[in-house]
């Protein structure tokens, strides 16, 4: 199934890697061993960050890559094979929103938002999905959400509706690539302890919103970021098409 040797060091690509979540993310897998490429339109944060994780930049670099262009994709996956012959992982964090009622969204912004969110996951996956087959091996792990799987509108229908999307081309891709030891998985967070979240839901009525979770409690970035790194793993070649959810028992199935 084209397992790397153990002696090797493997390669993590992560979307939307500078800042928030991303940042998470990409602290875990290099505390993991992998070196990380940190892919961001804002280059003085992911700058900033491969300082912090590498300042000789042997482990950590930075990369521009705007994920609603496709050509952004193979160009960063260009840059990473002339450095290190191989990537290994992609991890399709970046997206977008702009949170309004579904009756209030322009149709330009949700073909944003969808070219963004669903549309980068797509051209990542495509992309990548081409190395790692030719290479017999590789991870993809998209970033999905709890609202794309109970049609939640808090953060936007279209949100909404390009992470269900996201789940749809995990399973497809997951699919077409499982013969060649490529595996695709999703990971759907619930509300984590964020200032998105506590944007969303006022102070004066946390305590309610909270008890509607059964374990009672936000979740830490933190959590989503070691699920990240398990599925990256080697050994993680038996779970494909899969959806991980992290949301405290507020969607089960």
């Amino acid at each position: 199934m084209g397992a790397p040797l153990p002696d090797v060091i493997q390669t993590a690509v992560i979307t939307g890697g500078a800042k928030g979540f991303g940042a998470i993310a990409t602290r875990t897998l290099h505390a993991a061993g992998f070196r990380v490429v940190i892919t961001d339109l804002d280059q003085d944060a992911a700058g900033a960050l491969a300082s912090e994780l590498d300042l000789a930049g042997e482990t950590a670099v930075t990369a521009t890559l705007d994920v609603a262009n496709p050509a952004d994709f193979q160009t960063v996956l260009d840059k990473v094979i002339d450095r290190w012959g191989s990537a290994e992982v992609l991890v399709n964090n970046a997206a977008m929103t702009q949170a309004r009622p579904v009756l209030e969204i322009d149709p330009a912004e949700f073909n944003t938002v969808m070219a963004v969110n669903a549309g980068g996951c797509f051209a990542g996956c495509q992309t990548f999905g081409r190395h790692f087959k030719e290479r017999g091996y590789g991870r993809i792990v998209n970033m999905a959400s709890l609202a794309g799987q109970n049609g939640g509108t808090a953060t936007g229908a279209h949100y909404a509706a390009s992470k269900g999307a996201i789940l749809t081309l995990t399973k497809v891709f997951a699919r077409d690539l499982a013969p060649f030891g490529v595996t695709v998985n999703a990971i759907s967070p619930g509300p984590m302890d964020t200032p998105m979240v506590h944007g969303i839901v006022p102070e004066d009525r946390m305590d309610g919103f909270l008890a509607g979770i059964p374990v009672g409690q936000l979740g830490r970035p933190e959590f989503v970021a070691k699920m990240v790194a398990m599925l990256c793993a080697p050994d993680a070649g038996f779970t494909t098409g899969a959806c991980w959810d992290v949301n405290g028992g507020l969607y089960m199935r």
